[in-house]
């Protein structure tokens, strides 16, 4: 049996409206931090808008290098506040989205969009707030063939993501918090968070401790001079 050219899945429900907020307002830093620094999306993949947190709840689309036939039915299908996420293998030689696709994608009400590729209109997406995400800019158009899949898990330099999984996004990069851990990994990330604030507070009164530095370095068997 040879594989569908097209595969259309149907949308994950995905996360609690309430949980993925909570998500916006942590930084993707102390979520990471929390999912013991195992997981990324890679370097590569930055945002390309004006600024601004994203999350929300993952609509993939796997699609050929260069190709984004299946990422338009997408932008029709994905919910309000879901964040389309395609991997095209990461080749730049194609854009797979413009100023067009994303100004549809805002006009919908999506949350955001992660290309695992390249996109144009560098400069209008740059101004803009809507957010995408990418590894790279050209102004050499897609092609509009197929084969792609909707709503399959994707991966993006290892990082696995699957339909429903809560997608978030900052200045830092990207990352995908499983379903089923969000829970649990949003109340450590609030926590931590909580806890920087406190260290930021110590470093502004000039009363903070450093002297875990130093009982590190005596277990790491350092014996000179501290």
């Amino acid at each position: 049996m040879t594989p569908q050219q097209i595969e259309i899945h149907p949308r994950h429900p995905g996360a609690d409206a309430a949980l993925i907020e909570r998500f916006r307002h942590l930084p993707v830093a102390n979520v990471s931090d929390c999912m013991l620094r195992l997981t990324a999306a890679g370097a590569r993949l930055r945002p390309m808008h004006a600024g601004g947190a994203m999350a929300g709840t993952a609509f993939t689309v796997k699609t050929r290098p260069g190709d984004n036939l299946l990422v338009h039915k997408a932008l029709d299908l994905a919910a309000p506040g879901d964040i389309v996420v395609v991997d095209a293998g990461g080749d730049l030689t194609n854009a797979i989205i413009g100023e067009l696709m994303s100004g549809y994608a805002a006009s919908r009400g999506l949350g955001g969009i992660v290309i695992n590729g390249a996109v144009r209109d560098a400069d209008t997406l740059r101004a803009g707030r809507f957010p995408v995400y990418a590894a790279g800019v050209t102004h050499r158009g897609p092609y509009k063939d197929g084969p792609g899949q909707i709503n399959v898990p994707v991966a993006i330099d290892g990082m696995v993501i699957r339909p429903g999984d809560i997608v978030v996004g900052d200045a830092d990069g990207l990352l995908c918090i499983p379903l089923e851990e969000a829970a649990a990994i949003c109340e450590a990330a609030t926590a931590k968070h909580a806890a920087e604030a406190v260290t930021l507070v110590e470093i502004a009164e000039g009363r903070l401790d450093t002297g875990w530095v130093d009982t590190l370095l005596r277990r790491q068997g350092y014996t000179g001079g501290l």
